[in-house]
């Protein structure tokens, strides 16, 4: 059974803590990497040692936020810590040898499994990056422009720079607060949310022209086949964040995006609005998340995939 911690009692466990290996999630995201270099770089000005587990997913959009926080080869820890990871099927591989040895999960996922010794959890946070915030600040060590920096890559990428229905006053007042640290977020907003490769702008075309719409309309499914990616040489950059996509169709307030991983696998993600427990459909086929944004990784093929989470949809809604 996991402790339940608070943001003091998380701050204050982690001052007992030396020898720190931080874990971030399988495809890496701005929020879990985000976290996971600010809480790094406040543990090192405490004077504690502090690394990244190296994630073999991240791709060029985040990883100059950890280029120099990565764990050198042969690191042994006497701590490990996750950041924004709900379940154990999360890790990636090279992070499965940790898996029974994680003495702190931080995250805000209503999905969490509590498979590490002491969790601090907030649902409710729009982002893991205001729980770290807030843990910094409760650890008294000082918010550098570094750390204000990933916070905000953080928060910004989970609330969709501030516009999904997940944000809150209080994420506004933490971005205010950051960029009082002397960021300067303007090149950050447009490289994250403004500018897009001529791949992806291609992708996006094909996801549109192809997609389906279900249920009166309600519900539109996208998809990103193997074939697609491979047709247009697209990268693991080009494809972040692609889920958003399927929901700004007009009239939609549940959609669907599948991604075919490898032949017999694939993801799927959903962004839906108040009527559809995103999380509660993804539950049915063994994923989790957020009411209005959760995912799942599912074995068969594009159609069969489909097919189920069409199902589980219908049975959450009765």
């Amino acid at each position: 059974m996991s402790a339940r911690l608070t943001v003091q009692e998380t701050a204050d466990f982690l001052r007992t803590l030396d020898g720190v290996l931080i874990l971030t999630h399988v495809r890496p995201d701005g929020d879990t990497v985000g976290c996971a270099a600010a809480l790094c770089r406040a543990l090192r000005g405490m004077g504690k040692a502090a690394y990244m587990l190296p994630n073999p997913e991240i791709t060029g959009t985040y990883e100059p936020y950890a280029a120099s926080l990565w764990a050198p080869e042969g690191y042994v820890p006497q701590s490990v810590v996750s950041v924004d990871i709900a379940a154990p099927n999360l890790l990636p591989d090279n992070a499965l040898p940790y898996k029974d040895a994680i003495c702190l999960a931080i995250d805000h996922h209503g999905s969490q499994e509590f498979f590490a010794a002491r969790t601090c959890l907030d649902a409710d946070a729009a982002a893991c990056g205001e729980i770290v915030y807030d843990v910094i600040r409760a650890l008294g060590a000082p918010v550098t422009p570094e750390i204000a920096m990933a916070l905000y890559v953080a928060v910004s990428t989970d609330t969709g720079c501030f516009v999904y229905t997940n944000t809150t006053a209080r994420t506004h007042r933490i971005a205010a607060e950051l960029m009082d640290c002397g960021i300067d977020v303007g090149a950050v907003n447009k490289a994250l949310f403004r500018t897009k490769s001529a791949v992806r702008l291609a992708m996006e075309a094909r996801m549109v022209a192809d997609m389906e719409l279900y249920d009166d309309g309600r519900v539109v499914v996208m998809s990103i086949p193997l074939s697609l990616c491979r047709e247009l040489h697209a990268t693991e950059a080009d494809i972040e964040e692609l889920s958003s996509l399927a929901a700004l169709v007009q009239g939609t307030d549940c959609g669907i995006t599948l991604r075919e991983l490898k032949p017999g696998k694939v993801k799927l993600s959903l962004r839906t609005g108040p009527r559809v427990d995103a999380c509660a459909v993804c539950r049915v086929l063994g994923g989790g998340g957020h009411r209005a944004a959760a995912g799942a990784t599912a074995e068969g093929t594009m159609d069969e995939v489909k097919a189920r989470i069409l199902a589980a949809y219908q049975e959450v809604m009765g």
